[in-house]
């Protein structure tokens, strides 16, 4: 082929570092943004950004040029250290290491951009561990709780 065409989307999802501190509410719409505007600089498309104080999901595009790992890693080391600038309260805030990605069909991304929108609705019947764990079991990923949330 003379070119390479690429239509990869994922639903990431990462956790706040349990031994530093949470987002704050207030602070969560200018943290999205600055999350998108990351991705849109990675040369990827962020549909849908959303979530609570302690962890996000994101609903993007991978981009070509740029491998899984490689992507997250850049949007998590950038906001990271924005997020560290935004106000002092942040000076310990961290994601976790890990992070989970699971691929989206097109016939799925309208349910999953209305999933992401409610986060905060979701979260007060079920806690991010329990969230989380449907994720890995709906996929078929093995995992063992001794690690899958410890920083």
């Amino acid at each position: 082929m003379a070119s390479s065409l690429v239509k990869i989307d994922i639903h990431l999802i990462f956790h706040v570092k349990t031994t530093g501190v949470n987002m704050q509410k207030e602070d969560l719409p200018q943290i999205f943004q600055y999350l998108g505007g990351t991705i849109k600089g990675l040369n990827g498309i962020p549909f849908e950004i959303g979530g609570v104080e302690d962890h996000v999901h994101i609903l993007t595009s991978l981009p070509k040029s740029i491998s899984l790992v490689d992507f997250v890693r850049e949007i998590k080391a950038s906001s990271s250290k924005w997020i560290k600038q935004l106000n002092v309260r942040y000076k310990l805030f961290a994601w976790q290491d890990g992070y989970g990605a699971f691929s989206v069909s097109p016939s799925l991304m309208d349910k999953t951009i209305e999933y992401i929108r409610k986060q905060e609705e979701h979260h007060r019947k079920r806690s991010f561990q329990e969230e989380y764990k449907l994720f890995l079991e709906a996929y078929g990923i093995k995992y063992d709780d001794r690690y899958v949330f410890s920083d």
